[in-house]
């Protein structure tokens, strides 16, 4: 393989993303030459380079081709309109793009927006949801940050911005009242296609990419059950095909170890203890290749 037979990976430069897109890429077994202020790195053990760019800037440098993957948020895609495909949902960085008003303001759903002024950083995707919504007459004020300000200074009614956690709509004393999307990072391609030696390259990268997901949404289980619950016990186990059992030296004791996913296991450790599983114990898995 050539210096150029290579694929580019863009990634946000500094942000909420940034730090989390990196470690994903990390744990994919990619060995990354980081150096502070660099645009650019290239990866020791997979012939991949990473180009650190605005967020805005990652999907028309790969709707371009300047980029053949890129890692941003579903909210950056749909505003930018960039002719690209999602790949994969990565499960990082999820927030809610939602309208929110002051608290004092008489208005708790969205129809009552009608003939308001809205202010946000996403007008394409307000103007989307407002026209399918049918709310008519509203005056969309594109702001770049600083969008929880405007109800207080006059400039806007109403306000259309990410919200994580809440926190800086109730500094602010707002309320939300609709939800226009859901986001979070996804990996992007051309929507064009690519060179076959690039795809099966890009196909390597999502089966490492697919591992790490898998396993950081799954925990791996092991406990002490007696032997004549085995079968409820397994019935109660989901995702591997089968877990594993081993006999204890405690006649009519065994162990069982499966994987479960990370967000059922409270309900299945209940019925596991009803099915007289004891010493229950709970560990990370690094990586889970199916």
């Amino acid at each position: 393989m050539t210096d150029q037979d290579r694929i580019k990976i863009a990634v946000q430069k500094k942000g909420r993303l940034s730090g989390k897109s990196l470690e994903l890429l990390g744990s994919s077994g990619l060995d990354l030459e980081l150096h502070l202020g660099r645009l650019f790195a290239r990866c020791r053990k997979f012939p991949l380079d990473i180009i650190f760019l605005r967020d805005d800037d990652i999907p028309g440098y790969v709707q371009d081709g300047n980029s053949d993957l890129g890692i941003v948020g579903r909210n950056v895609v749909e505003e930018t309109g960039a002719r690209v495909e999602r790949l994969e949902d990565l499960g990082f960085g999820r927030c809610e793009l939602a309208i929110a008003v002051p608290g004092k303001s008489g208005i708790d759903e969205s129809g009552q927006l009608a003939g308001k002024r809205i202010a946000t950083s996403y007008p394409r995707i307000l103007s989307s949801f407002l026209a399918g919504e049918g709310i008519l007459g509203v005056e969309i004020i594109e702001i770049n940050g600083s969008v929880e300000i405007t109800p207080a200074m006059d400039v806007a009614d109403a306000v259309c911005d990410l919200v994580s956690t809440g926190s800086t709509l109730k500094l602010h004393e707002l309320v939300p009242i609709e939800t226009v999307m859901s986001s979070e990072a996804v990996l992007i391609a051309g929507a064009g296609g690519m060179e076959s030696w690039k795809e099966d390259l890009v196909d390597r990268l999502r089966f490492r990419i697919r591992s790490c997901l898998r396993a950081r949404n799954t925990k791996y289980v092991m406990m002490n059950a007696p032997e004549a619950s085995l079968e409820k016990i397994r019935k109660a186990l989901p995702g591997m095909k089968s877990p594993t059992v081993l006999p204890l030296a405690r006649k009519g004791m065994i162990a069982v170890h499966s994987a479960v996913p990370e967000d059922e296991f409270w309900d299945i450790a209940e019925q596991l203890k009803v099915f007289g599983a004891t010493d229950i114990l709970v560990v990370p898995i690094e990586k889970l290749v199916f």
